[in-house]
């Protein structure tokens, strides 16, 4: 029972961390209403690094294990954090919410892609099956017919396919060294190279913003999208990448437009159709078939 409640774990964090991702949508784009996108993606590495490195630095031992890390943690900062960040949050500004939701089924396609040619991943029908089948239900659930891929949006719709691009390899690349390294340490000192790039980004994008008409609220949202949006979910993937496949990790990306869609049956009074319902069935069946095998390879796997 023990060593199955283990092998399980993973896969409840990442829940969770799409949980905490999935707010960040809908928040953001009333943030960025008067906060720039170059500013928010400042604010958002910044809170977060400071978080991160002072969190280690109580722990104590903040250098990593190998002294090459230092140039994969750059490496990933650059991937992971600058980039995937300035490019999600530009081109969140750019698109239609549903665009971006669309976009997102190429996140676990370029995780395995990469993760094949790097030697992480096998090329298993049975794992793109359930890609594929999880991202024709995303497809379904946002309904295409919604998005608008036009000229007006074409240059966000790019952005969002670089971020996805990105991330992808930020999740292939990072699992050996969030193995060496721990969760922690590991995303401390990506966020804190990041932060070079982005803070001062972020800072000279704000200077061209009156904060005095920026509303307390706006702030909070700030922190919120900072430490529940980023700093939590950033350490759950780097524990998460520990323990399972990258290609897993990128599948439950899958999962947030459903969680979308079940926090408005909640909060918004909206409800259930029969295509919703098939919609989730197919990104569920497709998260299971990808991720089938790791929970049976996984019980040799113990919680640190």
């Amino acid at each position: 029972m023990t060593d199955s409640r283990h092998a399980l774990a993973p896969h409840f964090v990442l829940l969770l961390i799409q949980l905490m991702f999935g707010t960040f949508p809908v928040i953001g784009k009333v943030v960025l209403q008067t906060v720039p996108p170059i500013a928010l993606v400042g604010f958002r590495v910044g809170i977060t690094a400071a978080i991160l490195l002072s969190i280690q630095g109580l722990r104590g031992n903040l250098h990593p294990k190998d002294r090459k890390d230092y140039w994969w943690f750059l490496l990933l900062s650059f991937f992971g954090v600058s980039l995937n960040q300035l490019f999600f949050v530009s081109g969140l500004s750019l698109t239609k919410a549903s665009n971006t939701s669309i976009l997102a089924v190429t996140i676990p396609i370029f995780a395995l892609i990469i993760g094949t040619i790097f030697g992480v991943e096998k090329l298993r029908l049975i794992k793109v099956l359930g890609i594929l089948v999880a991202a024709i239900g995303v497809i379904l659930l946002i309904d295409p017919r919604r998005a608008s891929f036009s000229s007006e949006t074409t240059l966000g719709d790019i952005l969002i396919i670089l971020n996805s691009l990105c991330y992808g390899i930020f999740v292939v690349v990072s699992k050996d060294v969030f193995i060496r390294n721990g969760a922690i340490k590991s995303t401390a000192w990506i966020f804190g190279f990041a932060s070079l790039i982005c803070v001062p980004l972020g800072a000279y994008s704000l200077s061209s913003v009156d904060l005095a008409v920026v509303p307390p609220l706006t702030w909070a949202m700030v922190l919120h999208i900072a430490v529940i949006s980023t700093t939590l979910p950033y350490m759950l993937i780097a524990w998460s990448l520990a323990r399972v496949n990258p290609s897993t990790v990128a599948v439950y990306v899958y999962l947030q437009p459903l969680i979308g869609f079940s926090m408005a049956v909640i909060f918004l009074d909206e409800h259930f159709t029969l295509w919703t319902i098939l919609s989730a069935t197919l990104i569920f069946s497709g998260v299971f078939l990808t991720t089938r095998k790791k929970l049976k390879d996984s019980n040799a796997i113990t919680l640190q």
